[in-house]
């Protein structure tokens, strides 16, 4: 019972289309349905989970996105004497405009590779977020989080690293996630051990020097 249970609500979130809009998501990735993705781009291998909220965004290669995270968007300008979308040009929710000043151009949310950001976590424009970093569920992350940090909160805090100082150096050094996926493949079979990894790539090197 529970397992039709579980195929029905898959059936009817998949019954929904993703809004892809203005927007660059490579052929091996995919963007589930229910979720809106406006003026964005998306590398290789990555996932997008239901009923997200992207725009402005650049998200790199291997990232996986939970189900209801927002990524960037718009603002208002809170520098002006009004904040409400009836003072500056643009479709907006608001009936009425009276000004059509020029809004501040979106701020974009740069996302790396092999990131992982949990359900329901919001990332706000402007924020970088480092290759091989972790944003924990429900996270409101409002700076720049480096590279395999592992942030979580409300605002989001780093936590702690998923590595040491030298791994993280040697990880970022490979830059694995730009190997073809035929190179991938001959090392997939060491990605659960990092150290393995980096000897493994340092003895392949030294053969083809």
């Amino acid at each position: 019972m529970k397992r039709l249970s579980y195929l029905w609500s898959k059936l009817l979130k998949k019954a929904r289309l993703a809004a892809i809009v203005d927007s660059e998501v490579h052929a091996t990735s995919k963007v589930e349905p229910g979720t809106s993705f406006v003026s964005s781009s998306m590398g290789r291998h990555s996932f997008c989970g239901y009923d997200c909220d992207v725009a402005h965004a650049e998200i790199g290669s291997f990232v996986s996105i939970a189900n209801g995270v927002v990524l960037g968007g718009g603002r208002h300008p809170m520098e002006w004497v009004g904040m409400s979308p009836v003072f500056y040009s643009g479709r907006d929710s608001v009936k009425a405009k009276f000004s059509e000043h020029d809004r501040p151009p979106p701020e974009k949310v740069k996302v790396g590779h092999d990131v992982w950001i949990g359900r329901n976590a919001i990332v706000l424009p402007g924020v970088s977020i480092g290759h091989g970093a972790v944003i924990g569920a429900g996270a409101v992350v409002t700076r720049d989080i480096p590279p395999y940090g592992v942030a979580a909160g409300c605002p989001a805090k780093l936590v702690r690293h998923r590595f040491d100082e030298e791994t993280i150096h040697h990880l970022l050094a490979s830059m694995w996630w730009d190997f073809p996926d035929e190179k991938l493949m001959r090392f997939a079979a060491y990605f659960k051990d990092p150290q393995e990894f980096i000897n493994r790539l340092g003895d392949d090197k030294s053969d083809n020097d």
